[in-house]
C-alpha cells in the first residue's frame, strides 16, 4: 500500500536532526520521501492520505532483548530472586509448553509490543520455527537469537535453525547465541564459539546479570563471564550481551575493543533486584547501548516508555548526576542503537530508502503538553497511551486502539488463558 502522511512533526533520529514539520511517503515497505510539505494535496497515486494533525512520526522502538512466549508466566512467579525464579518456577513450566503454545503466546506479546510503539524485537525463546511463523503471520519483525543450553537443542539443530530461518524473509531472521554461561558446560561453549567462527557470525548471551552469576563463573574458571567468552573466541565477529549489570573495568575494555553491544534491561533488573547496569561507564567507553524489556514474566510488561525512563533515572541516581543519560541519548538507545545491535541497519532512522518501520506519537494529550521539548517529553513524560499508530514493513498493524495482525485480541486472550490452565 502507498501511504502519504501529511501535517506531521517528523523526528528522523538521523544525525541529531531537529524535529521539523512536513510529510512522509511510504510505498510498499519503503520510505520514499521525507521532507517539507509537497504542493499536491490530492491522493496523487496514494492509496491513503493520513493527516497527522501535528503529531510526531518517528522510527519505531527496537526491543533489543525479550522472551515473547513468556507471556504465559506474567505475574505467575513474582517477588523471587533470579536463580530461584528460573529453576523452581520458569523452567518447569516451560518444559510443558508446545510449539503452538509459543506461537499463540508470542502473538499475545505482539499486541503489547505494538501498543508500545515497538516495531522489532530481539527474541530469545523456545520453538524458533513457530516464532518465525508468528512474525510472518502477524507482520511483526522478529530477530531471534538462540538460547541453547545444556538442556538442548543439539548443535546440529542449532546450525539447522540458523540456516533455515535466515531465508531472506524481511520479518524473520536468526542470530547465534546461548542462554548464559551458567546453563552451559565448557564443551558446549567451545562448540558454540566454533559455530560462530564457521559462519563469521556475531554472538549474544545473557551476561553478568547477577553478582552470583559472576562469582560462580570466577569460581569455576578464574574469569568473569565476559573474560571467559572472550578467551573462547566468541566475540571475534561481534555480538554482545544482555543485562551486563556486574561488569568489571576489564569487561568494559573487552566490549569496547571488540565493538560489542550492551543491551540493558532496567525494568527486569529492578524487579529481580539484580542491580543497576553501569550505563555511564558504557557511554564513556563509546559502547553501543540498546534497550530491552526482557520477558513479560521478569518485567512484567513490554513497555519501552517505562524502560527508557528507568535507563535515565537509574543512571542519574547511581552516578549522583542529574545530567547523566540525557533524554535524547536514551531515545537514541531505544531506536537507532537497538537497530544497530539487531543488525537492522535499514530500519534505524526515517530516511528515503529505509524500511517503513514508523510510529506516530499523539501530542494531543495532557502529558505531552506544552511542547517545550517534544523529544524529551517522549522519554520523560510519554507513555503507551501516546502511541497512535505502529507501522512495520510498510503495513499499519496498530492504529487508534485497533490491531491489524489477522487475529481477534479477545480470541488470543482466551487461548492464552487456556494454555496456562493446562500447563500451570
Amino acid at each position: 500500500m502507498n501511504i502519504r502522511f501529511t501535517n506531521a512533526r517528523i523526528l528522523t533520529m538521523a544525525d541529531n536532526e531537529d524535529i521539523f514539520e512536513g510529510e512522509l511517503h511510504v510505498k510498499d515497505s519503503k520510505i520514499t520521501y521525507v521532507g517539507k510539505k509537497t504542493e499536491n494535496g490530492s491522493l496523487n497515486g496514494f492509496d491513503r492520505v493520513i493527516d497527522c494533525e501535528g503529531n510526531v512520526l518517528m522510527p519505531g522502538f527496537k526491543n533489543a532483548h525479550t522472551h515473547s512466549g513468556m507471556t504465559a508466566m506474567r505475574s505467575y512467579a513474582d517477588d523471587l530472586p533470579l536463580q530461584e525464579w528460573l529453576t523452581t518456577k520458569i523452567f518447569p513450566m516451560e518444559a510443558k509448553m508446545t510449539g503452538e503454545d509459543c506461537y499463540i503466546l508470542s502473538k499475545l506479546a505482539v499486541l503489547e509490543y505494538l501498543t508500545s510503539g515497538i516495531t522489532a524485537v530481539f527474541d530469545m525463546y523456545l520453538a524458533p520455527y513457530d516464532i518465525a511463523r508468528c512474525a510472518i503471520d502477524t507482520g511483526m519483525k522478529f530477530v531471534q537469537v538462540s538460547g541453547i543450553n545444556k538442556f538442548g537443542p543439539s548443535m546440529e539443530e542449532l546450525e539447522e535453525r540458523y540456516l533455515k530461518i535466515n531465508d531472506g524473509n524481511p520479518l524473520s531472521s536468526f542470530m547465534l547465541g546461548f542462554h548464559a554461561e551458567y546453563t552451559c558446560d565448557l564443551s558446549l561453549l567451545e562448540q558454540i564459539a566454533a559455530l560462530a567462527h564457521k559462519y563469521k557470525a556475531p554472538l549474544f548471551a545473557h551476561n553478568s546479570e547477577t553478582q552470583r552469576e559472576v562469582k560462580e563463573c570466577i569460581d569455576r574458571y578464574g574469569k568473569t563471564p565476559t573474560e571467559l567468552m572472550d578467551s573462547l573466541g566468541m566475540f571475534e565477529y561481534g555480538g554482545g550481551g544482555y543485562h551486563c549489570v556486574h561488569f568489571s573495568d576489564h569487561d568494559i575494555e573487552i566490549f569496547k575493543e571488540k565493538k560489542l553491544h550492551v543491551v540493558t534491561n532496567p525494568g527486569s533488573n529492578t524487579k529481580l533486584a539484580s542491580g543497576i547496569a553501569p550505563i555511564q561507564k558504557f557511554m564513556d567507553a563509546g559502547i553501543n547501548i540498546a534497550i530491552g524489556t526482557d520477558g513479560p514474566s521478569s518485567n512484567n510488561c513490554l513497555d519501552m516508555f517505562r524502560e527508557m525512563f528507568l535507563v535515565t533515572g537509574l543512571c542519574k541516581l547511581s552516578t549522583g548526576d542529574a545530567s547523566a543519560a540525557d533524554g535524547l541519548t536514551v531515545l537514541q538507545m531505544a531506536t537507532v542503537n537497538g537497530a544497530k545491535a539487531m543488525g537492522l541497519d535499514d530500519a534505524d532512522v526515517l530516511k528515503e530508502g529505509k524500511e517503513a518501520d514508523i510510529i506516530m506519537i499523539d501530542l494531543h494529550q495532557p502529558n505531552m503538553q506544552p511542547l517545550n521539548n517534544i523529544a524529551k517529553n517522549i522519554v520523560y513524560s510519554g507513555s503507551k497511551t501516546n502511541v497512535k499508530m505502529t507501522m512495520v514493513h510498510g503495513k499499519i498493524l496498530y492504529e487508534n486502539g485497533e490491531f491489524f495482525i489477522g487475529d481477534d485480541p479477545e480470541e488470543l486472550y482466551k487461548k492464552a488463558n487456556e494454555i496456562i490452565k493446562r500447563i500451570g
